[in-house]
């Protein structure tokens, strides 16, 4: 495979893929991304091999993704026999503290939304994308939620123009709640590990995820492939991602409810910049109330 790559990628490209290095394949798929876009119709051979290997992978990820529990309960089985009982209190604590800070980010989220669009639109704004979100929340999917919030959204008062546009570019840039799933993985995995992080190693931690993690909302558990590529560079151990497969489900339920919520707030205060929010009075009674 190796080989291949070398036919079709610089020497670097694939030496950063050989030792995981995403921040290196990021930057050289945005200069390549940038130069198809600029040969227009000749790159269509390209782009049509490029999209049928995106789904061949796609497929194999499935595949894995099929067999991971079974991997996943081997794991932590192990684990507890080794650790005892007491892992089962670390897990617990682990996802508690993170929807603690999901609700922390949620009461920011909502006190954003208010200044921008007032504190009683707010309100009808959530009791709408309630339903989206808890589509999100039980199916660990915010893309399964995506027709239904912009439904909503339109139901509320955003203009179609906007919400169409805001919603695709927030499942890229906005990913609030994935954000958050990525940075508190990796920190667990770090104490697990008993590797110390200063405040700097913190912060280039999360610009890195902010590069990094563009565009995983379309993928399947892609957050953990960040995470994994990300662990190298803190020299963590990259095997620490076991441990947190083994609840990586829950989590996810929250991150992807996050998305749901932060890109509607998002696309509500675009439309009120823009003056494409239609006022209250405008809407249904049972929607205006």
């Amino acid at each position: 495979m190796k080989d291949f790559l070398a036919h079709v990628f610089p020497a670097s490209v694939v030496d950063a893929m050989a030792k995981n290095e995403i921040l290196q394949i990021v930057v050289f798929s945005l200069f390549a991304g940038l130069a198809i876009a600029s040969l227009g119709e000749r790159a269509g051979a390209l782009l049509t091999g490029i999209e049928q290997l995106a789904a061949v992978m796609l497929k194999v990820t499935n595949y894995v993704m099929v067999f991971a529990p079974f991997a996943v309960f081997a794991a932590i089985a192990a684990a507890v026999t080794t650790e005892g009982l007491e892992l089962l209190v670390t897990y617990a604590r682990f996802v508690g503290g993170f929807y603690a800070s999901l609700a922390i980010l949620w009461v920011v989220i909502v006190a954003a939304g208010a200044l921008v669009i007032g504190p009683r639109r707010v309100g009808g704004l959530f009791g709408m994308i309630r339903q989206p979100a808890l589509l999100a929340f039980s199916t660990a999917s915010s893309e399964s939620a995506y027709p239904r919030t912009l439904e909503e959204l339109e139901r509320f008062g955003v203009s179609k123009k906007i919400a169409s546009f805001v919603l695709p570019l927030g499942y890229s840039f906005n990913l609030d709640g994935s954000m958050m799933y990525c940075t508190f993985a990796s920190l667990f995995i770090a104490q697990v590990y008993g590797v110390h992080l200063s405040l700097a190693q913190r912060g280039f931690m999360l610009l890195l995820f902010l590069l990094t993690s563009k565009g995983i909302a379309g993928v399947p558990r892609a957050s953990l492939v960040v995470i994994a590529a990300t662990l190298p560079y803190f020299k963590i151990p990259e095997a620490g991602l076991l441990l947190v497969l083994g609840v990586d489900h829950f989590l996810d339920m929250g991150r992807s409810a996050t998305n749901v919520i932060g890109n509607s707030v998002a696309a509500a205060a675009v439309a009120r910049f823009e003056g494409e929010l239609r006022p209250s009075s405008q809407l249904a009674p049972e929607l205006s109330a």
